[in-house]
């Protein structure tokens, strides 16, 4: 197919060159591609439609999340889900990647390097990361199921190093002993018994408290039910479930490793310092959706 520049879109759909390449770098325009500095657009690449966001955009948080991901919509709730809750979710786990680093790749698909190098591992998890957050939204509605939480850990490690080892499984219960901050986990032979119970169990009330997902989330990371992606996977099925819930999401920061990790620790004896930690999280959260318009009391579905 033949590839037009930016100048020729600029002619042929008569906006400014700075719009077209925002179309680009936002990822509204399929099939476009950047090689090197330069933009090429498909032939025939129609121009990405305008939002009036403040008539046509749905206030619900769950409704707002379909729209601007089926649009590509930049810039709001979901541009912001997508790059915050990835960036802080591997940070935690130790990837290296840069806030700014994050939001390039979802932007743009590109990665920008300054002096240094990038792990390969940390790029193609960012990106299947952002799958992930794709998956929850679609899904954000369905009961939770054990053929779900593995599919997220196969869309997170599909690709990567780990991927090609032979003892670990993608998208499958561990097959190896493994530990978590120096504390035992549930062996490999017990792991799909022991996630059969909990989600069993977990799925005989469809109404949900705060400390009923925080509980589900403590006993899940205790199992540790894969060999690697456990936190991740973890805090994914706690943003879907507050979405499915009527409950507001949040997004746990690098900032709040520590405090998050000890609530892990106490929990149940000391719920508060899990239960503070989420809380803290979820005031940021609801003053990003009073920024962006959209309500979250009881009206999310």
């Amino acid at each position: 197919m033949k590839m037009l520049s930016v100048a020729d879109c600029v002619a042929k759909w008569g906006v400014a060159e700075r719009t077209v390449r925002n179309y680009c770098a936002h990822g509204r325009i399929p099939g476009a591609v950047l090689k090197g500095k330069t933009w090429l657009i498909p032939e025939d690449a129609e121009r990405p439609v305008r939002i009036n966001r403040r008539e046509e955009l749905p206030r619900t948080l769950l409704e707002r999340l379909r729209t601007e991901k089926k649009l590509r919509l930049p810039g709001g709730i979901y541009h912001k889900v997508q790059v915050d809750m990835t960036y802080n979710s591997n940070h935690i786990e130790g990837s290296r990647l840069t806030l700014e680093q994050t939001r390039l790749i979802f932007e743009t698909n590109t990665v920008g390097m300054e002096g240094g190098t990038v792990n390969v591992d940390d790029v193609v998890e960012t990106a299947n990361h952002f799958r992930c957050i794709d998956l929850v939204i679609e899904n954000a509605a369905r009961p939770l199921s054990e053929a779900f939480i593995k599919e997220l850990h196969k869309t997170l490690k599909n690709g990567t190093s780990d991927s090609r080892l032979s003892w670990f499984a993608v998208g499958a219960y561990k097959k190896v002993a493994n530990e978590v901050g120096g504390q035992p986990t549930t062996s490999p032979d017990k792991v799909a018994s022991a996630m059969s119970m909990l989600i069993g169990e977990y799925n005989r009330t469809s109404v949900k408290t705060l400390d009923e997902l925080l509980n589900f989330h403590v006993a899940f990371e205790r199992i540790h039910p894969f060999q690697d992606g456990n936190g991740r996977v973890g805090r994914l099925i706690l943003f879907k479930e507050c979405l499915r819930c009527g409950i507001v999401p949040f997004i746990i920061d690098e900032r709040h490793k520590a405090f998050y990790y000890r609530g892990l620790r106490e929990w149940p004896k000391t719920p508060g310092y899990l239960r503070d930690t989420c809380l803290l999280m979820q005031d940021d959260f609801k003053a990003a959706l009073q920024y962006f318009g959209i309500a979250w009391e009881n009206e999310m579905k």
